[in-house]
């Protein structure tokens, strides 16, 4: 039998490690200890270290050096990391030939979720049209001096069409008449025509389209590329969600777009700094509505993140192929 470990924070793991996974994990390999090891106590554990084929993890893995790597790891074959980005410390990994499984498809479903149903809410005028408390009896906003399109004949904008852009516009499609624009230079147009869309460039899709969703990769690239010459190019009753990352976008040229055009609205799971400074706009302008980033895992929905890694094990340690090995190819575009 196989020796694992549970390594990295344990209110994390005993969070996303669901007790029916773990006694899967306990009946399939052999645990030398049932504390999780955080890396300050790694000389503690040296010798239980030393002997694990596996590494079973979450939010919370800390970086390895490949000297690290070496000296306490020396017979780990896998980490199976229970949540979404492995760039903070997969690469050490790899480069040193170790395999790393993230479950970032189980943390997408979710992601791609809240987005469709915040993508259905602004096709209908929700937020314009949302009744505040601090109106009271009134109702200034039932009446929104611009035209909404509903979710029939819409066209919808994708910016970054990796795995969760990809399962957002497998659920637009479910609508019916919807016109789905999607910007990524890495989408080849095969591919693009297997999805049911039609590639572009930013300028047209933020030009054209009723609702726009950001679903860039989180690296230096990307950062600050969604920026004013975008955002005052929206329709008048255009929305903007952001469940990609906060720094993609600049955000005093998103504030000005909205100050420009208050029947546009920005929908934002996702702030940089996040939460947003003190004195930030985002808080009291009333077209921006700003979630505290819930579109991931979260409640029992993490669960599905440690059942994801158990199936990667199941199919690693038979030889069979699997499903989300990361490699280092992929940290160059991943999130």
């Amino acid at each position: 039998m196989k020796n694992a470990l549970f390594f990295g924070d344990a209110g994390r793991i005993e969070y996303v490690y669901s007790d029916e996974v773990i006694a899967r994990l306990h009946a399939a390999l052999c645990f030398e200890t049932d504390a999780v090891i955080p890396k300050r106590d790694m000389e503690t554990y040296r010798d239980v270290l030393s002997r694990a084929d596996y590494l079973f993890t979450t939010w919370g893995m800390p970086h390895f050096e490949k000297e690290e790597i070496r000296e306490y790891l020396p017979n780990l074959k896998a980490v199976f990391y229970g949540a979404g980005s492995v760039q903070h410390f997969a690469r050490e990994f790899l480069e040193e030939g170790i395999a790393v499984f993230s479950a970032w498809a189980a943390n997408g479903v979710p992601v791609a979720e809240y987005t469709f149903a915040e993508i259905i809410l602004a096709a209908k005028g929700f937020y314009q049209r949302l009744h505040r408390q601090a109106d009271g009896n009134a109702w200034p906003n039932r009446g929104v001096g611009v035209d909404f399109p509903g979710n029939y004949e819409i066209k919808v904008g994708i910016v970054g069409a990796g795995m969760i852009g990809k399962m957002v516009i497998e659920k637009l499609h479910t609508l019916g008449k919807v016109a789905v624009l999607v910007y990524d230079p890495f989408l080849p147009d095969e591919k693009a025509a297997e999805l049911g869309v039609t590639k572009t460039d930013l300028e047209t899709l933020f030009s054209s389209c009723d609702v726009i969703s950001n679903h860039l990769a989180n690296n230096p690239q990307t950062v600050g590329m969604l920026g004013g010459r975008l955002f005052s190019r929206m329709k008048p009753h255009a929305a903007f969600i952001n469940t990609g990352r906060g720094a993609q976008v600049v955000e005093a040229d998103l504030i000005a777009a909205l100050v420009d055009m208050p029947t546009r609205v920005a929908v934002l799971d996702v702030t940089w700094p996040e939460p947003p400074a003190a004195d930030s706009p985002l808080y009291t302008l009333p077209n921006v509505f700003l979630t505290p980033h819930i579109a991931g895992s979260i409640g029992n929905e993490v669960h599905r993140m440690a059942e994801y890694m158990f199936e990667e094990w199941e199919a690693f340690d038979a030889g069979l192929p699997t499903r989300y090995s990361v490699t280092l190819k992929m940290l160059e575009t991943m999130a």
